[in-house]
């Protein structure tokens, strides 16, 4: 369970500039077609399916990654992220589409580590839970002086304030006895629930989901259950307080999987606020009715958390790249030059070595062009770090400051790099797909 939770919560981070898309936003025509266009790429291991519509009658697609679409395996974790789930919050949106050409591609040219992933674990992608309140917001564009234009759905309903409210059941429970778990829902449910809601609901029961992480913005921070907290309101005043679940330290494990692997998150002060580690609970950072994470939670026990991404609910396009600041990229053992180039900055170059053991730093000073003898530009640091003790592939972190101009790499290998292995199809499961054998390419 432990490496599902590494690679499940690294995903996000571990694209930045290998796949192909460019971070843009997209309407929802640019949406579905991007989906279509991975599924045609990668039609043996995706499948492209919706689970309802919204009040204007948008669908509300998932990309499914696995190599059996379709079909639940025994034994294979089912995982899902969900994005766009306030119109307005929209990096998540596009950091989806990003990871869905990320496992596409990466699964073609042989990457162990995701094909590894494909063939163990059912991920299912929804970016947008709100397109008709993206949809909103898109219209009135980046500079919108509205804060909440678009975060509500066709029916100005806040879907993260319309799940049945169980934690009201689970204290009640707590206090005099009665079930923690699978909560049942109440009998009129539907009648108090939007079109979307209701969907993500008959979706997250028909599938046995054990992660799950929901993509926000507005702040920078992991966040845990409980959103409620035990006291919700008291004399019409709602009360903020940490209120673990019974699985708090499993929680906190998950929300720092992320946070430490972000590239400033963990260090706690982001957009004015202050959260050690990088991680809150819920319910301590502010209290939250009918949110969808204690939803899944004491309803199916998904264990969910919320990702909250970036200050700027809609970042300008220009932006959309640098508020994902860090680049990740898989690698093989091996000796790499990497070269770092920014606009108006001399191109650096340094050789790593990837390999088993304790992280090491390295540093790149990009001096600038113009002024090379008296300014240097703040450090950009390499860090060659093991994946995982257990598995061969490492890690090259590039960590930069959020306000710097865009930074591309150059990476290329010194010595050849070993075939993917080929898996031999198990003939009672019908078609599977192998990697393709690929040359070694400059990325």
């Amino acid at each position: 369970m432990s490496g599902l939770l590494s690679v499940f919560f690294h995903l996000l981070l571990l694209f930045k500039l290998v796949a192909p898309v460019t971070f843009r936003h997209h309407r929802y025509d640019d949406l579905v077609r991007t989906l279509y266009k991975v599924h045609n790429e990668c039609p043996y291991i995706t499948r492209v399916y919706s689970i309802g519509r919204s009040v204007k009658g948008r669908h509300l697609y998932v990309l499914e990654f696995s190599d059996y679409p379709g079909i639940h395996e025994p034994l294979e974790p089912e995982v899902k992220y969900v994005g766009n789930m306030h119109g307005n919050e929209v990096l998540g949106r596009e950091l989806l589409l990003q990871l869905a050409e990320f496992l596409c591609e990466e699964f073609r040219n042989g990457n162990q580590r995701i094909v590894r992933l494909v063939e163990g674990t059912r991920v299912h992608i929804m970016p947008s839970m709100n397109p008709d309140g993206y949809e909103v917001a898109a219209a009135q564009g980046a500079d919108i002086s509205g804060y909440l234009v678009g975060r509500n759905n066709a029916n100005g309903v806040d879907l993260n304030r319309n799940f049945p409210d169980l934690n009201t059941y689970v204290y009640y429970n707590e206090k005099h006895g009665g079930p923690n778990h699978h909560l049942p829902l109440p009998d009129n449910w539907k009648s108090q629930v939007e079109p979307e809601t209701e969907a993500v609901i008959h979706w997250i029961r028909s599938f046995n989901f054990v992660l799950s992480a929901n993509l926000h913005g507005g702040a920078v921070v992991a966040n845990y259950p409980y959103d409620k907290s035990l006291e919700h309101r008291v004399r019409g005043v709602r009360r903020t307080a940490n209120t673990p679940t019974p699985d708090d330290k499993l929680f906190q494990k998950l929300a720092k999987v992320y946070s430490y692997a972000h590239g400033w998150m963990h260090q706690g002060w982001n957009c004015g606020d202050y959260f050690p580690d990088g991680i809150t609970n819920g319910a301590s950072w502010y209290s939250l009715s009918k949110g969808m994470q204690d939803f899944n939670y004491l309803h199916t026990n998904c264990f969910e958390i919320t990702l909250e991404l970036s200050c700027d609910k809609f970042p300008r396009q220009e932006e959309l790249q640098r508020d994902h600041g860090d680049y990740f990229r898989l690698l093989l053992p091996g000796t790499y030059t990497v070269t770092a180039t920014a606009p108006g900055f001399d191109p650096e170059t340094v050789t790593v070595t990837v390999g088993p053991g304790e992280p090491k730093l390295r540093s790149i000073w990009p001096r600038e062009e113009k002024r090379k003898k008296d300014y240097l530009l703040e450090g950009f640091h390499v860090t060659v770090k093991p994946l995982s003790h257990h598995l061969p592939e490492s890690r090259v972190l590039f960590a930069f400051p959020h306000s710097l101009p865009e930074v591309n790499f150059h990476l290329k290998r010194s010595i050849p790099q070993a075939t993917p292995t080929r898996r031999v199809p198990n003939p009672g499961h019908g078609r599977r797909v192998l990697p393709k054998k690929v040359q070694p390419r400059v990325s």
